[in-house]
């Protein structure tokens, strides 16, 4: 007799099979009736008969090994788990892999049994056969909650390795489990740890296909990440091209490049690219003043200014400097960074937490992972975003701009937008005034041809200026009125760009909605006044029903099930098994052949709790090639 543990969805009774429901019904009552099974469904009451009517105990093992106080575990039974710990139920019992009740907890992510259980002393740190500890196994099930909730409140290791050198990172990786990715990085996990086959997690990844995962390593990594090689010489992004994962080998071989032509900092070099475009745009809007002044408004070759000409000539000159004010400000001034939470290694204790998390934190609580940054490590607002080009967390994030060589943010989103306004109305006016002054000249012939020739000769400052400012105000105009048009909904760049990204800009349905938006009037009246908009998302009510809790693994007896070594298997995913479901084995490796590059990994690999209960495998087929 096996034990089969499948995830029960919610699903119609079919005609056909009512024939069989009694026969079904007689044989599962029969088999119900045990402690285990009781643990498994939270059946207290029948518990409490068999316990204290009937004698069973709690204490023992059933016929594959596995305790009650396990399957109560799985399946996030807090007050079936307190009963069987009150009744002798050991905390620390292990099965025949070596695994507790806590590492089955990780499984589904109870945190509420978890918190029992580690409350009446379960071990944070249990190993079992394979090295595997919780944190693996909520890793390789992408339970992000459980790992924030056992490594912040109960120090657990987010970065220890198993008996293979693998890190929870590294499960995290294989799997694709971003979130957990994050919040792993946000505990400053070791990306560049090698496993016994010299893989890193970003090698994993790459193994796999799994685009996001490879995304979240690269930014939080550095260069030497992409060059890491494991113990057959390939980098990652070599390991994805030999798997035919287009796609994210073009990724990483792009992100290997971009990285290799960044400057470092520290260098001359680095510095002046540090600088951006700013210093360009400076001089250019300085040069078209001058050029302005001398060959348009003070030109000997045109007429004297009259009051009105004059007038708009010196406002269009005041105008350009200005926003050379302004751009000086915008550029030089703080976008609104977040201060960054890094901590010494040096002047930590040795049992201090490597990061203090807050539990209560509403993004924690809400589930918004992609609010952790790993690189500044802290919890960054909503609208938050990290900079890659100036590697910190920006509130209400706009966009990066070269010309400015600084982040649009929240603290300088003001200067830019009236930068804008203010060299557009300066362009107006200073190329009205010039088209003006060109065509006043009383000595050029009247036929377009010959006038054009003239200009060209005699005014060639003044015709240069035209030019370039003709060129340059379109792209400029559009650009201020999409940042006007933005301000009016409260809406940034980098929102309008990811609209599909965030959640908190779809509404019921999936339809885009913005949850910042108080009207266009308000909008505009907080920005120009305070300088930026507060965060005040506008209520409403959302009539989708919620659906809360989790499916239950149910218990199912047929010897037909068993896999090779007796381990319990699970179907977490019935629909996607073959993709989704797949759990990487600890023998799992890769050889290669001189000819090509083969990552061998078994197709049918049993599905198990953590990976300790499935790792039965199929001697005609072995995961690791002789």
């Amino acid at each position: 007799m096996s034990s089969e543990i499948e995830v029960v969805e919610e699903v119609e009774s079919n005609p056909k099979e009512n024939g069989e429901s009694s026969s079904k019904a007689i044989e599962e009552d029969s088999l119900k009736n045990d402690v285990y099974t009781a643990a498994a469904y939270g059946d207290l009451e029948k518990l409490h008969r068999l316990v204290e009517c009937e004698g069973c105990s709690v204490s023992e093992p059933d016929g594959l090994g596995y305790y009650a106080l396990q399957w109560s575990a799985l399946n996030n039974r807090t007050a079936v788990a307190q009963y069987i710990i009150e009744h002798g139920g050991d905390i620390n019992a292990t099965d025949h892999t070596g695994q507790t009740a806590l590492h089955w907890s990780a499984v589904r992510g109870a945190v509420q049994v978890a918190e029992l259980l580690l409350q009446e002393g379960a071990r944070v740190d249990a190993t079992d056969m394979y090295g595997y500890q919780p944190t693996h196994v909520a890793a390789q099930y992408g339970q992000t909650a459980f790992l924030c909730h056992v490594v912040s409140k109960w120090n657990a290791d987010p970065d220890v390795p198993d008996n293979d050198g693998r890190s929870p990172l590294h499960w995290a990786a294989y799997k694709g489990f971003a979130d957990s990715i994050r919040l792993l990085l946000f505990l400053d996990a070791y990306r560049g740890r090698q496993d016994k086959e010299g893989c890193t997690p970003l090698h994993w990844a790459a193994i796999r296909g799994n685009l996001e995962a490879c995304t979240v390593l690269v930014q939080a990594g550095k260069k030497e990440d992409l060059l890491i090689t494991d113990n057959t010489g390939l980098t990652p992004a070599q390991l994805a091209a030999d798997k035919t994962h287009r796609q994210v080998s073009f990724f990483l071989s792009n992100a290997a490049r971009l990285l290799e032509k960044r400057c470092d900092g520290s260098t001359p070099l680095g510095r002046l690219s540090k600088l951006g475009l700013a210093p360009v745009l400076w001089f250019m809007i300085l040069l078209l003043l001058l050029v302005y002044t001398n060959s348009v408004v003070l030109a000997s070759n045109l007429p004297k200014l009259t009051t009105g000409i004059g007038a708009l000539a010196w406002l269009g000159f005041l105008l350009a400097t200005a926003g050379l004010v302004l751009f000086y400000r915008c550029s030089r001034k703080d976008p609104g960074y977040i201060r960054m939470n890094i901590h010494d290694p040096q002047t930590m204790k040795d049992d201090e937490p490597l990061l203090k998390i807050e539990l209560n934190n509403p993004a924690l609580l809400a589930g918004n992972w992609t609010q952790l940054c790993s690189t500044c490590k802290i919890i960054r607002p909503l609208r938050a975003k990290h900079c890659s080009t100036c590697d910190r967390c920006v509130e209400q994030f706009d966009h990066h701009c070269p010309w400015v060589s600084n982040c649009v943010g929240k603290k300088n989103k003001r200067d830019f937008f009236l930068f804008l306004v203010l060299e557009v109305l300066a362009m107006l006016i200073t190329g009205g005034v010039t088209l003006a002054r060109v065509l006043s000249d009383p000595s050029a012939p009247s036929s377009f041809g010959a006038w054009m020739s003239h200009v060209a000769t005699n005014h060639v400052g003044a015709l240069s200026f035209l030019l370039i400012e003709f060129c340059l105000f379109f792209s400029v105009a559009v650009l201020t009125v999409i940042q006007g048009s933005q301000i009016s909904r409260n809406i940034t760049t980098n929102e309008m760009a990811n609209a599909l990204r965030y959640s908190y800009l779809r509404g019921p349905g999936g339809r885009f909605r913005n949850p910042y938006d108080l009207g266009c009037r308000r909008n505009c009246s907080d920005f120009l006044v305070k300088g930026y908009n507060e965060d005040i998302e506008c209520q409403e009510e959302d009539s989708t029903p919620r659906q809360e809790g989790i499916s239950m693994m149910q218990m199912q007896r047929n010897s037909n099930l068993q896999n090779g070594n007796g381990h319990v298997a699970i179907e977490v995913n019935p629909i996607h098994n073959s993709q989704s479901a797949h759990v990487h084995s600890s023998n799992c490796s890769h050889n290669h052949s001189s000819s090509k590059h083969v990552k061998t990994k078994s197709d049918s690999v049993p599905l198990g709790l953590g990976l300790g209960l499935g790792l039965g495998r199929n001697p005609a087929r072995p995961d690791v090639p002789p």
